[in-house]
């Protein structure tokens, strides 16, 4: 849970933006070309562009934002992308808006007898956008899956809050996140604030199953507001990396081989740089 700081009495709006990303990966080995093909349709179909949008459209409710619009598109041959544009504040209808707008600005202009008056509206610049990456090694059976996904927030909706959630809905064997708070709102002295709740981890924010089930590691800096945490599944059993087969199917061999490449996999995408 978001631990706030101590109630700020602001001059206008929230200014500042949340921005979590995530890099999901599943990895999976195909032993034949046809599990390869396979599997990518699989993957294809789970994660299609109207699946993603049950996520997403899940996500904004989990952080308590509104739906402005949702545009979503899958790809030939593989991979899909949703973009939903949300706000903090309910949606309303913008023909009953300006009609009640137009009201309060006579009747403010009525009482103040010749004042000046004015009204203002505020749109809020929040989205929430995942992009997906299947694809397979050419030779050795590898094949990956990658969900790249971000949630940007501003005002006081958090993005924190959806985090065990996007990270049950995809088969995470490796998430790398990002957490950063940018930009700087003002109380009512016009002292600015760059960051409006406590965290010191991302960690901070994770379910108690999910630190069980993940080995951690951050690299923070603080002082700029800027949090970053991978992780990777603990538990090796090569039958969750297998696509259609069982290790009690291979030969003790081949299981020793495909679990040395697996394992290479996983650490080189944990790490981001091959072992050659």
């Amino acid at each position: 849970m978001v631990k706030p700081l101590p109630r700020l009495k602001l001059q206008g709006f929230n200014n500042l933006t949340k921005a979590l990303s995530f890099n999901i990966y599943d990895i999976c080995y195909a032993v034949t070309e046809e599990q390869r093909n396979r599997y990518i349709e699989y993957i294809d179909e789970a994660y299609n562009a109207e699946r993603l949008t049950e996520i997403l459209t899940e996500v904004a409710d989990i952080i308590g934002a509104n739906i402005l619009n949702v545009a979503r598109q899958d790809y030939d041959p593989q991979g899909a992308s949703v973009t939903i544009l949300i706000s903090e504040q309910p949606v309303i209808d913008r023909a009953d808006v300006g009609r009640e707008m137009l009201k309060d600005a006579m009747r403010e202009s009525d009482e103040m007898e010749g004042s000046e008056a004015s009204v203002v509206a505020h749109l809020d610049k929040s989205h929430i956008t995942v992009h997906t990456y299947p694809e397979s090694h050419p030779f050795n059976g590898i094949s990956t899956f990658r969900a790249d996904i971000d949630v940007a927030t501003c005002g006081v909706i958090s993005p924190l809050k959806a985090l065990n959630y996007l990270i049950d809905s995809f088969e995470s064997d490796i998430v790398i996140m990002d957490y950063r708070v940018r930009g700087a709102t003002r109380d009512v002295r016009g002292r600015k604030h760059y960051i409006d709740h406590r965290i010191n981890s991302i960690q901070d924010f994770l379910s108690r199953p999910i630190k069980n089930r993940y080995e951690m590691f951050d690299v923070n800096v603080y002082q700029e507001n800027i949090f970053h945490t991978k992780m990777h599944v603990k538990e090796f059993d090569l039958d969750t990396y297998l696509f259609e087969s069982t290790k009690n199917e291979l030969s003790f061999k081949d299981r020793a081989r495909i679990e040395a490449q697996v394992r290479r996999e996983i650490d080189e995408l944990f790490h981001g740089r091959n072992k050659d």
